[in-house]
């Protein structure tokens, strides 16, 4: 069979395999660290329909993904051991060191027979899984062994993006600029980038990942912002080791890279693109700052062979990132979660011609969430029409999407809008709008160019966390706080175009929240309020433990606290909105208030039956 019949025959059956070809199986709210499945009967385990077509079409190896039936359930573990509100480097470290050792334990049996039939593999533990090289037969016997609980495709497309049955990654508008331009490039305008700078903020203490189709280490503007090089004031020291990894080795790298996989290569120039907008500085040749946080540093991963990635190249730089590791290391012994970055910057997408499904990278990005990393996505270029935010990871309610913008702040004609209807969620995509027409950056052979895409809007955003987190360090790590005070600061722009009302409203899936405004982000995140209720029964104080809800009018998150003593519930940092004070327990109660930013404020909140229920805002501006 022809690749593009496989690929035709794979996208006709996609809406009947979405709860078939699963790459991570859901997690577990309950206590134990990882989620079992109940024991199997007789049947042999699922095969994705996908990869069913690849044993059809060939009677070589294929690459496939081996799922086992035990998943990691890092939420669970956090809130067991009391950490889901710790600091990312306690949450990261507990996460490593527990699901390597459920990798470890329950993969034994398997690896074992894996070597004993001389079958290549390569072990995972972000998700419990085994990138697998077999025929139909070792699929035949891996469908029968007890520890296994999936089978689904890694497939291999050499071809570059621009020949998928997809819209490209960007568009390139200019050729590659020798000549240097002094002016800033507007999406650092736009959204205030620059007026931070100024106060001080420029991204200082902070670590952004990229992992895209690599990054040219050396170039002149990225250079001293990236983490291997250790400038003293006499010496300058570079080291590769624990600041890059390549995905793909030493396959696909062009002849102008280094062939040694641990130095970093561009196979192409998106990546190189994406770090620019993120921590570019050119001012030292003669050129202006390219990047929204030239104070940050980077490091990176090459994902993708010539623009086209696999579940597997995905899942290993998400790896790479939780806990680097040297090139060729072992990831489950070498890896040091102390060296993880803050942020992850992620401007591509894994569609179906890739072996995506809805789940084949959830789990990854709810760990990655979970250990309070930043994992920020671009929705896609293939608006612009409604529901079209359809691909891995920018789908994901735990992936902070990005939509693009021109410099009239006009959505692109090519930004992808949702819901999200390919995973029957219906969540709203995108979640904010940066820059991504028009976007000049730094480009491979020390160059420039001009192109355009959600690719550039996603490092816009990835910048300004890290602008934030410089600004307001005790945000670091707290991934829920950092999406809020970014989607409630962004500018509003009303709009209905996905039927989200008779009339334009905010958020919608178009814009999402509006766009981004770092300035906006910074002021609001340095002025929280802070809120205390006093909830009563009868004028009489109530016992401790119950349960307090403070839910955002605009957003719909809430902040949860239980009563103490003399019946207070405090919410120690609360931003500027309306909100809705609520009681539970089990009759519902609400209250109304007005407070000013950064002010301490006071709410006396009596239970009532549900008969008697109203419902006031509180407002805090």
């Amino acid at each position: 069979m022809k690749q593009t019949e496989l690929l035709s025959a794979f996208l006709k059956n996609l809406l009947t395999i979405t709860l078939l070809l699963v790459f991570g199986l859901p997690w577990t709210a309950a206590a134990p660290l990882y989620a079992q499945e109940e024991p199997r009967t007789a049947q042999a385990v699922q095969v994705s329909p996908y990869l069913r077509a690849q044993l059809d079409s060939t009677t070589g190896p294929v690459s496939f993904l081996v799922l086992l039936r035990d998943q990691p359930a890092p939420d669970a573990l956090l809130a067991r051991t009391g950490l889901r509100n710790g600091g990312h480097l306690a949450k990261a470290t507990l996460l490593y060191q527990e699901l390597t050792t459920l990798a470890q334990r329950t993969q034994a049996p398997l690896r074992a027979w894996l070597d004993a039939q001389g079958i290549r593999y390569r072990a995972f533990y972000l998700v419990n899984m085994l990138e697998v090289e077999g025929d139909l037969k070792v699929v035949t016997a891996l469908q029968q062994r007890p520890e296994v609980g999936r089978l689904v495709a890694n497939p291999r497309i050499d071809q570059g993006f621009q020949s998928l049955p997809q819209p490209p990654r960007f568009t390139l508008l200019a050729a590659t600029e020798a000549k240097a331009s002094l002016e800033i490039p507007y999406g650092l305008v736009n959204t205030h980038a620059a007026d931070l700078w100024a106060l001080g903020d420029t991204g200082q203490g902070i670590v952004i990942a990229s992992q895209d189709t690599g990054v040219e280490w050396d170039h002149p503007a990225l250079r001293a912002a990236y983490r291997g090089v250790i400038t003293s004031t006499t010496t300058t020291t570079v080291t590769h080791v624990y600041n890059w990894y390549d995905a793909w080795g030493v396959d696909g790298r062009p002849s102008r890279c280094d062939q040694d996989p641990q130095i970093p290569c561009d196979d192409q120039g998106h990546g190189t693109h994406t770090v620019g907008t993120m921590v570019g500085d050119a001012t030292k040749l003669n050129d202006t700052v390219l990047g929204m946080a030239p104070g940050a540093k980077w490091i990176g991963c090459r994902n993708m062979r010539q623009g086209v990635g696999t579940p597997a190249s995905y899942t290993a730089c998400f790896e790479f990132f939780l806990a680097p590791y040297p090139q060729g290391g072992n990831p489950f012994t070498d890896g040091h979660p102390e060296l993880a970055p803050n942020i992850i910057n992620n401007s591509w997408g894994c569609p179906p011609s890739e072996g995506c499904d809805t789940e084949s990278l959830r789990q990854v990005v709810e760990t990655m969430r979970a250990a309070g990393q930043m994992v920020v996505a671009s929705a896609g270029n293939k608006g612009s029409s409604c529901n079209t935010v359809v691909d891995p990871i920018a789908i994901y309610d735990a992936v902070f999407s990005v939509g693009a913008h021109d410099r009239e702040g006009k959505i692109a004609s090519f930004s992808s809008r949702g819901t999200v209807t390919i995973d029957g969620s219906g969540r709203m995509k995108p979640d904010i709008s940066a820059p991504g027409v028009a976007v000049r950056s730094t480009w491979v052979n020390k160059g420039y160019n001009t192109i355009q895409g959600t690719s550039m809007a996603s490092p816009h955003v990835a910048g300004a966390v890290a602008l934030l987190w410089s600004a307001v360090p005790a945000l670091i790590g707290n991934i829920d706080l950092t999406a809020q005070v970014l989607i409630k600061s962004a500018t509003p722009v009303p709009f209905n175009q996905c039927k989200e009302g008779a009339t334009p409203v905010v958020p919608n899936n178009t814009y999402g929240y509006g766009l981004l405004n770092a300035l906006a982000a910074v002021q609001m995140a340095q002025q929280p309020a802070t809120v205390t209720v006093r909830v009563t029964d009868e004028q009489v104080a109530v016992q401790p433990g119950v349960s307090v809800a403070l839910v955002d009018q605009l957003t719909g998150y809430r902040y949860t606290e239980e009563t103490i003593f003399n019946g207070i519930a405090r919410f120690p940092t609360v931003y500027s909105g309306a909100y809705t004070v609520e009681i539970t327990d089990p009759v519902l109660s609400t209250q109304g208030v007005t407070v000013g930013a950064g002010t301490q404020n006071q709410v006396e909140l009596e239970r009532i039956t549900m008969a008697e229920r109203v419902y006031l805002p509180l407002v805090i501006q």
